[in-house]
């Protein structure tokens, strides 16, 4: 499986990656820290035999797509094991899912998840993962105590590959 994902700015990571550092601490659950997993937001994930399918694409969409600005306003729960913060689904991140889902969808051999695909999909950042019930009720707790809304700027969007997330490649968005 291979992900599309957007990266933010440095103000926004530290932000994210606060929040992240929290949950573990307040846990013990170390799964995103110990993954090295960086803040970011998956817009498309997509099986493909291999990334190769992919690349052409991918890279076809430099210079095509833009930096923009969202908002950050609730932390969530993926039952039954993540704790994720999310944004308002604006146009500039509709227009963003719309694109990538575009350029990917007709690749032969590939399949993209129902779950990231334009108006079926739930923009999210994952803070914490593989949480067992009493670690999601702690995450929460600790959220409760320290998430305050606040405007991120998508910067970067990649490809990656997963289990663990390694970066395929990156660039600037304009």
């Amino acid at each position: 499986m291979y992900l599309v994902s957007v990266y933010f700015d440095e103000k926004t990571n530290k932000i994210l990656q606060r929040y992240i550092d929290i949950i573990a601490a307040a846990t013990g659950n170390d799964f995103m820290t110990a993954n090295h997993v960086p803040p970011h937001l998956t817009i498309s994930s997509i099986e493909a035999r291999n990334v190769e399918v992919l690349l052409e694409i991918f890279e076809s969409l430099n210079g095509k797509l833009k930096s923009g600005d969202i908002q950050f306003v609730s932390v969530g729960q993926l039952l039954p094991y993540v704790m994720y913060a999310t944004p308002v689904l604006n146009e500039y991140l509709l227009d963003l899912s719309k694109n990538v889902y575009d350029a990917f969808c007709d690749i032969p051999e590939t399949t993209i998840s129902r779950y990231y695909r334009p108006l079926s999909w739930l923009p999210h950042v994952t803070l914490g993962k593989k949480l067992d019930k009493a670690q999601l009720q702690k995450a929460f707790e600790v959220m409760q105590d320290n998430f305050a809304p606040f405007t991120a700027r998508v910067v970067e969007i990649g490809l990656a590959k997963v289990n663990p997330h390694e970066d395929v490649m990156r660039y600037s968005l304009k």
